[in-house]
């Protein structure tokens, strides 16, 4: 000893003195995202607040607007974004620009108690425990009130005044429950649940502060607290020991060490404070939390080093083995004497389902609900929550067990695995007496196995000749039976065909017709007997459309009613790429042909008015619309269209009022909403004919 002393002497002793006087009111605080050359001490704050239970803390410190950093138009551009275009006093930007940033606290640490903020003066170490240590960060709850208000005027667009008849006129019946008086484990849940703590700790208000500056006087004379004040007395025996308690201090006995748990829901918990438990506990609460693990990933959420032997014990308690991967058993998530949180089935009846779930899921991938509801007999939500703590939905294919079959673990461990199927075998044999079914009622059916055929080669070419000269057989008679359909449709079509005298809008300058110069027949359409010139080569050839191509418009306009030219031409060229190769009975089709087959297939031009601002293209502007199909309800579209040349877009109500005047009280709101839905979209409360507007 006396050596080791010589080799270490003594340099200097210090007293240390502990203070009293800020012991709950002293935090540190800390700005990780700024270094310490960047400090916030000469910043102007504008206003401090604290919620002192839950030791949070927001500051509002001044923004440099005039710095060359500062970028003005972003700054303006999020002021109007939070606070739009009002002047309230509400506002979080008065100066309309963003001039101002909130910080506000995150605990660092849970438990103080091994800090303290020290002062050193005169060869003294004074030392004054701290209350907490809050971590100052950049809040943007700015971002989300901008978000709110967004959302507020998007609303207030889609409401308008277009939905406020049909809220007037529907009349929707109304169920009246009466909930169940709240049980207590349901109130205890409810009171563990993240929600009701968000709402425990809104309700503390919060206690507004005066900030003062490093250097203010007020600051300087806080600062004197943090030395003892009375030096002489036996306020400091704390820290007078003898030196087997000093020793007993550095080094405590083994205990259990008392963590100051975080506020939040009884279910979380941490992973510094899980391996503080015995390995079986540990095991346990993570299976259930999790429910579905491989071996693989528990052994990688526990310490490092610990002894797989000594897992696999544990985890055959908690959990049975599914396709190779842990489940939670199910007398571990239903304890005895508890029930169902959704329909109050006592917990040995969802015990006995959910075992049903997990034994189905040892024989195949997929289960079907309503088929393991017929059986077990629970409500949908119970079964619902069965699926969903082991399995996943797919499309057309039921519930999917959730991870894939773990075949490793079934070769690396070949004596757990037969343990549990040999369990497996005992939960089936109860659950066949409890359900009243067999194994075999779940096997599937198997098929009635082909003896394979050996066909030689020569077989098979003359078979594919044969196919090859059937198939080419029926095209052929398909396509003369539709050849000659489409040539008489014309014929019919022209012979009950009433000239009709459509009213005549004047034209605005800014509105371009389409090009109709080879039109001779009324309101717009074209004559089917006048020639049509090829203006590229003058020859007076007939181009008019083949009757295929007429049917196969009519057909599309009667079945969207409106449609831009750029849609027509889309429609057209998926129809002639689901044709076989080289069945093509069109010919070749020029958009100068597909408008004048659209005007001989009883449509007509509608001439909306775009605004200059539109984006639409040439050919989403020429827009064309069913005029006659036969039917009554040709006069109301006509009405529509009338309305659509002259604006582009309108009111529901304007729309309803037109169609009153022009077709009297017979208008139903049946048939506005029929009308509508045919021809029209919405969009921020207006209604625009279908193309004319990108939703």
């Amino acid at each position: 000893m006396a050596s080791g002393d010589d080799d270490d002497p003594i340099i200097q002793e210090i007293d240390v003195y502990l203070a009293r006087s800020l012991v709950d009111k002293l935090y540190l605080f800390q700005y990780p995202v700024r270094p310490s050359s960047m400090s916030y001490n000469n910043v102007t704050h504008l206003t401090a607040r604290i919620k002192p239970q839950q030791q949070k803390v927001e500051l509002e410190v001044a923004m440099d607007t005039m710095s060359p950093n500062y970028c003005r138009s972003k700054g303006e551009q999020i002021a109007l974004n939070v606070d739009g275009t009002s002047s309230e006093d509400s506002n979080t930007y008065s100066t309309k620009k963003m001039d101002k940033q909130t910080f506000s606290s995150i605990q660092a640490t849970t438990n103080t108690c091994r800090y303290a903020a020290a002062v050193f003066r005169k060869g003294e170490l004074h030392l004054t425990p701290l209350q907490g240590i809050l971590q100052m960060r950049p809040s943007f709850t700015y971002l989300d009130k901008a978000d709110s208000k967004h959302r507020e005027r998007e609303a207030a667009n889609e409401a308008g005044d277009s939905s406020q008849d049909e809220a007037e006129e529907d009349v929707k019946q109304i169920t009246v429950r009466f909930s169940r008086p709240e049980s207590e484990q349901a109130r205890q849940r409810r009171i563990q649940s993240y929600e009701f703590l968000q709402k425990k700790q809104a309700e503390e208000p919060w206690v507004h502060l005066h900030y003062n500056g490093i250097n203010d006087g007020r600051s300087e004379h806080e600062r004197q607290y943090l030395y003892c004040q009375a030096m002489d007395t036996t306020e400091n025996t704390e820290l007078v020991k003898t030196p087997s308690e000093y020793l007993s201090m550095l080094m405590p006995p083994v205990a259990e060490e008392k963590v100051v748990k975080t506020m939040g829901p009884s279910n979380v918990l941490s992973m510094a404070q899980l391996r503080t438990l015995p390995l079986g506990d540990q095991v346990k609460t993570l299976m259930k939390n999790v429910k579905v693990m491989p071996f693989a990933n528990l052994m990688g959420l526990l310490a490092s080093g610990t002894d797989s032997t000594a897992v696999l014990r544990c985890i055959q308690q908690v959990a049975l083995l599914v396709q190779g991967n842990w489940v939670v058993k199910s007398d571990v998530l239903y304890p005895k004497n508890t029930c169902s949180s959704h329909s109050g089935v006592p917990a040995e009846v969802l015990c006995r389902g959910r075992d049903f779930v997990l034994w189905r899921f040892t024989q195949e991938r997929t289960l079907v609900r309503k088929e393991v509801a017929a059986i077990i007999k629970l409500p949908p939500e119970d079964v619902k929550d069965f699926l969903e703590q082991m399995s996943a939905p797919r499309l057309n294919r039921g519930w999917e067990f959730l991870l894939p079959t773990d075949h490793d673990f079934n070769r690396k461990h070949p004596d757990v695995a037969q343990r549990q199927q040999m369990l497996w075998l005992g939960i089936q044999s109860k659950l066949e007496k409890v359900f009243n079914f067999s194994k075999e009622d779940f096997m599937p059916k198997k098929d009635a196995r082909i003896e394979p055929v050996h066909v030689s080669g020569e077989q098979r070419l003359k078979a594919a000749k044969d196919s090859a000269r059937q198939k080419h057989t029926t095209m052929q008679k398909e396509l003369d039976a539709h050849r000659l359909n489409a040539s008489s449709l014309p014929e019919a079509s022209s012979a009950d065909y009433t000239p009709m005298q459509v009213k005549q809008e004047p034209m605005s300058d800014s509105e371009e017709p389409m090009d109709t110069s080879l039109t001779n027949g009324s309101n717009g359409y074209p004559n089917s007997t006048s020639p049509v010139t090829d203006p590229h080569n003058g020859h007076g050839v007939s181009n008019a459309p083949t009757p295929e191509l007429q049917l196969f418009v009519r057909n599309t306009f009667l079945k969207h009613y409106v449609l831009c030219l750029s849609e027509l031409k889309r429609l057209f060229n998926l129809h002639l790429a689901s044709l076989s190769t080289g069945h093509s009975v069109y010919g070749h089709v020029t958009d100068r042909k597909l408008q004048d087959t659209i005007l001989l297939s009883r449509c007509k031009q509608i001439l909306v008015p775009f605004p200059p601002q539109s984006s639409a293209t040439t050919e989403e502007q020429k827009v064309f619309g069913l005029w006659e199909s036969g039917e009554t309800f040709d006069k109301h579209r006509q009405v529509l269209f009338e309305i659509f040349m002259k604006n582009y877009r309108v009111r529901r109500n304007v729309i309803q009022s037109r169609l009153t005047q022009e077709l009297g009280d017979a208008v139903t709101k049946t048939d506005l909403d029929r009308l509508l839905k045919e021809c029209c979209t919405s969009l921020g409360g207006m209604w625009y004919l279908k193309g004319t507007v990108h939703s």
